[in-house]
């Protein structure tokens, strides 16, 4: 009997330890829980109550246990929104009819988060399709999500909502609601940063010192400068790309296109 209830409660606890959405071993360096991560304001007015609603202790990333992300001042020009090291840089602009909607981009040294940038592109949220809070606060959220080491939860965008802002959707409102992390996010950030480290990334003006000036000095706006693709799901309107510098050292690019515009679709 004893060996029985054992394998049960091994059953029941299987499925929520390997249910995971984090990609990799990617996470932010740092020698305690919690921490708080940086997020460079670079964003328009029309933009910052949605910043503010990804950043909130009670339903964005900071109501997490394991870490807190905090707004300050953005140290970069939101059109090439250039990374800093030790923080994110979030930005928007109307980078024109580029194809994608929103995109994360993360820095890494072996399984080190670095630096990164969010970035929305006005281009699509200007129009009627995705100018509404609902698809402003889910790719934000998403955005930002992908910069703590988080992938979706699911990629469908035409099946049930998950009710979190790292799952797919063609409808934010639901129901569920999908603009905003869920529990499984924040079960999952208890995984990710369930360790601590030696050393810290987070605020650290130095962490990306050994890195090759390349990762920086090159324009990361296109299709053409993100590397090789690695994964394309509903036919390619969500896609992760890997540009390897060699040494440990990478850059990953999380994209979302806009309806029409993904790999397959006419882009």
């Amino acid at each position: 009997m004893a060996s029985i209830l054992s394998l049960l409660a091994f059953a029941m606890f299987v499925p929520q330890a390997r249910a995971s959405n984090a990609w990799g071993c990617y996470h932010w360096a740092r020698t305690s829980n919690p921490f708080t991560l940086k997020l460079g304001d670079n964003v328009s007015f029309t933009w910052d109550s949605y910043l503010a609603t990804t950043t909130s202790i009670s339903i964005g990333w900071s109501a997490s246990t394991k870490l807190d992300t905090t707004i300050v001042t953005g140290q970069t020009n939101p059109r090439p929104c250039r990374p800093t090291s030790g923080r994110v840089e979030v930005c928007d602009a109307s980078y024109g009819n580029t194809g994608w909607l929103g995109l994360a981009q993360i820095w890494v040294n072996g399984c080190h988060i670095t630096q990164g940038v969010a970035k929305v592109n006005d281009t699509y949220f200007d129009t009627l399709t995705y100018n509404t809070p609902g698809w402003r606060n889910l790719v934000m959220c998403q955005e930002v999500g992908h910069t703590l080491g988080l992938d979706h939860q699911d990629t469908n965008f035409n099946n049930t909502n998950l009710g979190t802002c790292m799952d797919y959707t063609s409808n934010p409102y639901g129901p569920p609601d999908n603009e905003y992390p869920n529990q499984h996010d924040y079960d999952e950030l208890d995984i990710i940063y369930g360790h601590l480290d030696s050393t810290t990334t987070v605020s650290n003006a130095t962490a990306t010192q050994h890195q090759p000036p390349a990762m920086n000095d090159l324009d990361l706006s296109a299709p053409g400068q993100w590397g090789k693709l690695v994964r394309s799901t509903n036919g390619g309107r969500t896609e992760l790309y890997e540009l390897d510098f060699g040494g440990e050292h990478k850059v990953f690019t999380f994209v979302i296109w806009a309806d029409g515009n993904g790999r397959g679709r006419g882009r």
